[in-house]
């Protein structure tokens, strides 16, 4: 019988970590469970950081971004001396199963954490929305109104000087934040894995913009895929716009979370701590069109992100 339950978070913070993270003690201990928290994520737990809470701890948290109990990365987490260290340590306050919030690196985590026979949940939280297993992440929507309110912002200055504004978003290998930004703000480009630069189309559409004396454009690009301030020289050189860059950077990480991901929160942590209680297994909760799902974990981890049917031929479409 499950009487005692941890909660982490990992990896990169997100808005409503601290939702997910109070759901999940209030609901613990409405099922009269002694909960704990650990600090620093996998590394905290490793070197034994681990503290019992109760009600109070949850206190006016759910509005707060970031993550209450911070977040460290360990790389070798993944290393057997490793995981047999941070077993070694549950055992020893006599933790019986662990729930992990956090994105893609968290649930690889948990999974090395499972084979070696240790109950596990996951509860996917990153800003980049790139978790296979869910149709949508804890912060992805917090850091979709943030890049949008910033975008709002350049817009001002951008038409005020006849600028083309490039934008770099995070997104790591996904880019759904880039796509879903260029939709809800009408932007003139964008650029990602999943709409790759084409920079001869790019070129002729911002000449006819300038030729008709638009006052601004926008193209947002997602990060890791190229030099943006490269990019802005050759728009100079081939369009005639005034090109400025922006990098969003981790500003997109903070802000209190939106109700959407507060909400998201909640109903994936209920379900994360009711397979915890029912003892069910090693898990991953996740929504698939609207619903709470959950998948064995190591099925979970090996599942890939897939961005939404039809997003890219309506971004071609509207710009």
């Amino acid at each position: 019988m499950v009487r005692k339950i941890a909660i982490l978070t990992s990896g990169g913070d997100a808005p409503g970590m601290n939702a997910a993270l109070r759901v999940c003690i209030r609901a613990g201990l409405y099922y009269g469970k002694e909960m704990y928290v650990i600090y620093d994520g996998f590394r905290g737990l490793v070197e034994g950081d681990i503290h019992q809470v109760n009600k109070d701890f949850t206190q006016d948290i759910i509005n707060r971004g970031g993550t209450i109990i911070r977040s460290a990365r360990l790389p070798e987490f993944k290393e057997p001396e490793v995981i047999k260290k941070a077993i070694d340590v549950l055992t020893d306050f006599e933790i019986d199963a662990l729930i992990g919030i956090g994105g893609d690196g968290t649930f690889r985590g948990l999974n090395d954490l499972a084979k070696a026979g240790f109950p596990c949940v996951g509860v996917p939280a990153t800003i980049d929305n790139d978790v296979g297993s869910t149709d949508q992440t804890i912060g992805f929507s917090t850091a979709l109104n943030t890049i949008c309110d910033c975008i709002d912002k350049l817009k001002d200055t951008s038409s005020s000087h006849q600028r083309c504004s490039l934008i770099e978003v995070m997104g790591r290998h996904c880019g759904d934040l880039a796509m879903y930004a260029a939709l809800a703000e009408g932007a003139e480009g964008v650029i990602c894995v999943e709409h790759p630069l084409k920079k001869e189309q790019l070129f002729k559409k911002l000449r006819k913009m300038k030729a008709q004396n638009k006052n601004h454009a926008i193209i947002i690009v997602s990060e890791n895929l190229l030099d943006i301030n490269a990019l802005a020289a050759e728009v100079e050189k081939e369009t005639g716009f005034t090109a400025r860059t922006e990098v969003l950077g981790r500003l997109q990480r903070g802000g209190s979370p939106t109700a959407n991901d507060r909400i998201l929160a909640t109903r994936l942590s209920a379900r994360a701590i009711d397979i915890v209680i029912k003892e069910e297994g090693s898990k991953i909760v996740g929504m698939k069109n609207n619903a709470v799902v959950d998948y064995p974990i190591q099925d979970a981890v090996n599942m890939k992100h897939e961005y939404v049917h039809g997003l890219r031929d309506l971004i071609d479409m509207l710009q």
